[in-house]
């Protein structure tokens, strides 16, 4: 028998993986692919998720963006995500298998990929993740999702037979077959099946309707990498932080007008919310009500959290200076994502400056998240300043006493080189300067206003966004009202 063609698999045949997928090097080594394959599929990769992004998926855009590293090996039979423990998140693809199926196939494979992911995310409970008819449901929907959303039925592949002749055949589960045995199932035992239409309408409602068959279906292993992986490479803790943060992006876009994160989002959340309690607190947090025209009175979204990443990128932004990765920034730019402030050549460190005022009570959890989001920026040197009546530098976890008055001059005048502080000056070219404050005590005009950034505590004065000129300026919660 004449060996497979490139992206045919003898039909029945299933591999498991075969080393770590979250072993990028081992991953890339393992009997790569001919190299004019792997730059034809890396090629197709682009062009699909730019596709993706700008036409289908805001979803499936902003997880990869989030994948470090895009890895083509030949030691997974198809795609997936994976997200290890130290918070790595990659996106593995067989080149042979992706040029296989061709680019509406590539466009449905990696959209399925993502939004396995926000599912593993949303259905984090164990009882849940291990039930194979859960597993098997969210196959169903997923399919049944990228069916409507992209137009197009299951991807296919070239599979060779016993007899040596090559067919396509699609991969996947098929939502439309899976119900339809459903139907067969309920009707022999005398119940009334649902419609396809009703069937499909939720994750709970395909896993519950699952659960009434007499024989209800066990997935093929090879049905979906996930399936092969079993969740041993998608660590928990990683998958909610992606998930969390990529859920956030979309929706701080679908309020920025997105119609397609919005159309996706709200898709989202009526196929999932209420399903648990933790699914309704989770969406509730994020303050996805406003797709269905609500607002939530009792909790508190910290969407400042979105705008000031937005706002202190564009300060820290200097044309060639700050760049996005150069292998996927046309892609990202494409997109509309976020800079990822990575330093590229001899350039100059950014200096950002973050200034606290002590003279009333200050939001902890503020203080941490700045900590965090400007220590952890690429290319960023952080300096760090409480101010009443007077400025006191301090370093992020000591502890900072303030007393009576406040004065905002003093901020500017030390941080432009005027003031100095225990003998000694600010000698440093800033970049960004962050005030958080409740905003009581005079006004005052930088000398270069478009790089502060205010964030006003709760009952404080917004003065700065009506300032001639105006500044960047954001209300933060304290928790306290």
């Amino acid at each position: 028998m004449a060996s497979a063609p490139s992206g045919a698999r003898t039909a029945g045949r299933h591999r498991p993986p075969v080393i770590g997928a979250v072993d990028r090097r081992a991953l890339e080594e393992w009997h790569p692919a001919d190299p004019e394959v792997v730059e034809r599929a890396r090629t197709l990769k682009e062009q699909t998720l730019l596709d993706l992004g700008m036409t289908h998926s805001a979803l499936a855009s902003w997880i990869y963006s989030k994948c470090s590293h895009h890895v083509p090996t030949t030691a997974i039979d198809t795609a997936a995500v994976t997200a290890s423990g130290d918070g790595t998140c990659l996106l593995l693809y067989n080149p042979e298998f992706l040029l296989s199926v061709g680019r509406e196939g590539a466009r449905f494979v990696l959209f399925h990929e993502a939004r396995h992911l926000v599912q593993r995310h949303l259905f984090a409970e164990p009882e849940l993740q291990g039930d194979p008819l859960f597993t098997l449901a969210c196959e169903v929907t997923i399919n049944h999702v990228a069916m409507e959303r992209l137009g197009t039925g299951l991807p296919t592949r070239t599979v060779r037979g016993e007899d040596g002749a090559d067919s396509r055949e699609p991969t996947g589960v098929d939502p439309h077959k899976v119900h339809a045995g459903y139907a067969a199932d309920l009707t022999e035992q005398g119940l009334q099946p649902l419609s396809y239409r009703e069937f499909v309408a939720t994750d709970s409602t395909v896993h519950a309707e699952l659960h009434r068959m007499k024989n209800p279906p066990v997935p093929k292993p090879e049905a979906c990498i996930h399936l092969l992986l079993g969740g041993g490479e998608l660590d928990g803790e990683a998958v909610e932080g992606i998930g969390n943060q990529v859920l956030r992006d979309v929706l701080l876009a679908a309020r920025r007008g997105n119609r397609i994160a919005r159309e996706e989002l709200l898709d989202l959340l009526n196929r999932t919310d209420g399903a648990t309690d933790r699914l309704s607190k989770l969406w509730g947090d994020l303050g996805a009500g406003f797709l269905r025209g609500q607002t939530q009175a009792t909790r508190r979204v910290d969407w400042w959290q979105r705008w000031l990443i937005d706002v202190l990128a564009s300060k820290l932004r200097e044309g060639e200076r700050l760049v996005y990765p150069k292998k996927r920034g046309a892609l990202l730019a494409a997109l509309g994502h976020d800079p990822m402030l990575a330093r590229r050549g001899r350039e100059r460190t950014k200096v950002v400056v973050v200034a606290f005022d002590t003279s009333g009570s200050m939001p902890n959890n503020v203080v941490e998240w700045l900590t965090t989001l400007v220590g952890q920026t690429d290319g960023v040197e952080s300096h760090w300043l409480s101010f009443d009546g007077t400025v006191m530098p301090f370093r992020p976890g000591e502890r900072v006493l303030g007393g009576g008055g406040t004065n905002f001059q003093n901020v500017a005048d030390y941080v432009e080189g005027r003031l100095a502080v225990d003998g000694e000056r600010f000698d440093e070219r800033v970049d960004a300067v962050i005030m958080v404050t409740d905003g009581y005590a005079p006004h005052i005009t930088p000398a270069d206003p478009d790089k502060w950034i205010w964030l006003i505590t709760d009952g404080g004065d917004d003065w700065p966004e009506s300032h001639a000129p105006a500044m960047a300026c954001h209300r933060v919660p304290t928790g306290d009202s």
